[in-house]
């Protein structure tokens, strides 16, 4: 029986390409280069600052300009962390059929908690979320184990009854990794050359008001 579902945060709750996108290309005109458009972007969004800095500036955590690049994108993204973010269509919807059918919900994400955290107080949630872990909360992020256990361990909930839906591969296996039933959000941030239909999920959908079908009924 399920009891609670979490959700990743990018390309699952919340629509942050933009706000992502801005940062780099800010970034981009400060250091003398074209921006790049947001339909290159917007599939990165999922995959973090190194997957963003290496479109924009073909660089890696190896290269001795990646650090310096990273802390002044972060600057950026902090500035205008929900400028242009909003909720996905639906998502506030469902959460409010979560709780109107007594289960719990909360976000594990990979985003550092100095953007999750003012975000998720910007983003106009229905109800708030019960537990919130972001990418360094635990030390280690996704796909490792310990985010998702603390997340259950904070909802006093067993991994086995939770639901985690979320769009990257990295979700997926998280998810599997402690028994969650996992969801792939086929709405979020996946790439062109992404395998989807090899991450193994449990369930797929491609609007959030899907997954109500998965759900125990309305109490």
């Amino acid at each position: 029986m399920i009891r609670a579902v979490l959700f990743d945060l990018d390309g699952t709750v919340a629509d942050t390409a933009p706000d992502l996108a801005g940062a780099l290309n800010r970034l981009l005109l400060e250091e003398g280069r074209e921006p790049q458009p947001y339909a290159a972007i917007r599939p990165l969004a999922s995959h973090g600052a190194r997957g963003i800095l290496e479109l924009g500036f073909g660089c890696t955590p190896d290269d001795a300009e990646y650090a310096p690049l990273l802390a002044r994108f972060f600057d950026h993204y902090q500035n205008y962390v929900c400028q242009d973010t909003v909720l996905f269509d639906g998502m506030s919807e469902l959460i409010t059929q979560i709780n109107a059918r007594g289960l719990a919900w909360g976000i594990i994400t990979n985003k550092p908690m100095r953007f999750t955290d003012p975000l998720i107080q910007l983003l106009p949630l229905p109800i708030a979320p019960e537990t919130c872990i972001s990418g360094d909360t635990v030390g280690i992020p996704k796909p490792a184990p310990e985010p998702m256990l603390h997340a259950a361990a904070e909802l006093g909930i067993d991994p086995a009854h939770c639901l985690y839906v979320g769009d990257a591969e990295r979700d997926i296996e998280a998810g599997r990794n402690v028994g969650m039933t996992t969801v792939l959000a086929n709405y979020g941030y996946i790439r062109e050359f992404d395998q989807p239909q090899s991450w193994g999920a449990d369930i797929q959908i491609e609007h959030p008001l899907e997954l109500l079908k998965y759900l125990p009924p309305l109490r």
